[in-house]
């Protein structure tokens, strides 16, 4: 992946009420104690983050917008209202070489569910991508997070099949439920 097209990917984006943030370091301080709500983590396996310190220094490799091979792009916004400047979440999203996004991410914390937050933000992520000649957008989603498959669907991903035994979350096997966007 070529290191500017990596950084062109992972612009400032806004919308009518969210301001999405290319993610830096410095976002450890804000975003961490939001994301230690074990709400989040119902539906996904990553466990909550660290220290904000251990954060601060992961999340800093990411500035670079390369993965460790330098293959992908490694895209990461912290999202956050416009009107109250308020963090509600963040998206990840990593992009190949061939233009393939394979893997769409989104947190959000649990105060500001339901107010259509993600829905937004995934859009603008995904209208944005699309712009930038990315082809094709995959995500997974736990089967039975109807919430989460409802923000893919607002943007436009479709549903192509169940992925059994993909994920473990908390010591249990899952199957992931595939959508694509192309």
């Amino acid at each position: 992946m070529n290191p500017d097209r990596a950084v062109a990917l992972n612009p400032p984006l806004a919308t009518d009420r969210l301001t999405l943030e290319p993610l830096i370091a410095a976002h450890a301080d804000v975003l961490v104690p939001a994301l230690r709500d074990r709400a989040i983590y119902t539906w996904i396996s990553t466990p909550p983050p660290g220290s904000v310190d251990y954060m601060r220094k992961r999340w800093a490799h990411f500035e670079t917008r390369l993965g460790p091979g330098g293959d992908v792009a490694w895209l990461n916004w912290a999202v956050r209202v416009r009107a109250s400047g308020d963090y509600v979440g963040k998206i990840d999203v990593e992009v190949n070489a061939g233009n393939v996004a394979t893997n769409v991410g989104y947190m959000f914390f649990p105060a500001f569910w339901g107010k259509g937050y993600a829905s937004e933000a995934v859009n603008a992520v995904v209208e944005h991508l699309v712009r930038e000649g990315v082809t094709e957008l995959r995500a997974t989603v736990t089967v039975g997070n109807v919430a989460s498959a409802r923000v893919l669907e607002k943007a436009g991903f479709v549903h192509t099949r169940i992925l059994p035994h993909n994920d473990t979350i908390r010591g249990v096997s899952c199957d992931d439920m595939e959508y694509v966007r192309a």
